[in-house]
């Protein structure tokens, strides 16, 4: 049987973002979730926008917390 995650930030949440090491280096400050992605593996994926950058990146759910 499948399990199904629920994302933890809705749409409009402000949150702080943590790049991975394999990343494209991250502008600092907080995100807001712009979209709710499907998930991948065991971990919810959001379409972030900083107010710093120009476009908007894709997060999983553990790279995230409430800003």
């Amino acid at each position: 049987m499948e399990r199904v995650l629920k994302h933890k930030f809705p749409v409009g949440a402000r949150v702080l973002f943590t790049a991975s090491n394999i990343a494209r280096p991250a502008a600092s400050g907080s995100y807001e979730v712009i979209r709710l992605l499907p998930t991948e593996g065991d971990d919810c994926q959001y379409r972030i926008k900083s107010s710093t950058e120009a476009f908007e990146r894709v997060a999983k759910e553990s790279q995230l917390a409430l800003s």
